[in-house]
């Protein structure tokens, strides 16, 4: 139960801080100020959670740990349900405190930080496009954690190499969809949105599924590990690592 606890929690922070930039301090701060957002809250929880659940925080990473063989699919569902429970409670939280503006908050006019294609869009993006962008930031986001927690790669950057990335999948994505590769991510708004943002949420489950999908695939096809660990396991320090702490 403690790994689906801390899937919960990541995940509660990391839509609660990189959401809760867009909505609270999106004027401010800018595209780019967002996308740190998503990375920072990131890297700070695989490493804060890593070492217990692997820091998925996402169903989308989730569905490819498992395809790469690095995860027993038995624990996925719980994985994903923590997920979506605290993207929910962390969405809930944050529009309280976005209300306690003089003028009030409607998330159904003000965007919440949903997803969304044609008019929802930043930059009024088809369906076409921000199903393609999905699917490859995706992969970029995806195919990352899978080979920064291989077995060859340098002990104790994953972390690094994961935030990153997702820092870059938003600077490229925001203008297209807001940037989701992330269903539960997008589940949390979208419930409190309501109408255009359920109606359009599809495509944010689907597209990073997909995206997920290829990159396990070119994963186990590029590297070809002799012996597959855990991204869990990556994430843990070495057993020399945690003897000199107990000493």
């Amino acid at each position: 139960m403690n790994r689906y606890v801390a899937e919960l929690v990541g995940t509660f922070v990391l839509v609660f801080a990189s959401c809760g930039s867009a909505v609270l301090a999106g004027d401010k701060i800018g595209f780019l100020g967002v996308s740190l957002a998503f990375g920072l809250s990131l890297l700070a929880m695989i490493y804060a959670i890593g070492p217990v659940s692997g820091c998925h925080i996402n169903p989308a990473v989730t569905i490819g740990i498992v395809i790469s063989r690095k995860m027993d699919a038995k624990y996925a569902v719980g994985y994903i349900v923590g997920q979506i429970l605290g993207a929910i409670i962390a969405s809930a939280l944050l529009l309280l405190i976005a209300k306690g503006t003089p003028g009030g908050y409607d998330p159904s006019v003000a965007g919440f930080a949903a997803n969304g294609y044609g008019e929802h869009s930043p930059g009024q993006y088809n369906l076409l496009s921000a199903f393609l962008v999905e699917i490859v930031l995706t992969f970029f986001l995806v195919f990352t954690v899978l080979g920064a927690t291989d077995i060859k790669a340098p002990v104790g950057f994953a972390g690094i190499a994961i935030g990153l990335v997702l820092t870059l999948i938003h600077l490229v994505g925001i203008p297209v969809t807001n940037t989701s590769v992330n269903p539960a991510r997008s589940l949390g708004p979208a419930i409190f949105v309501g109408g255009w943002a359920l109606s359009q949420l599809w495509l944010f489950i689907v597209a990073p599924l997909i995206g997920a999908a290829l990159a396990a695939a070119v994963y186990m096809a590029t590297h070809k590990p002799a012996e597959v660990i855990s991204v869990k396991e990556a994430e843990q320090a070495l057993e020399s690592e945690q003897a000199e702490r107990r000493s």
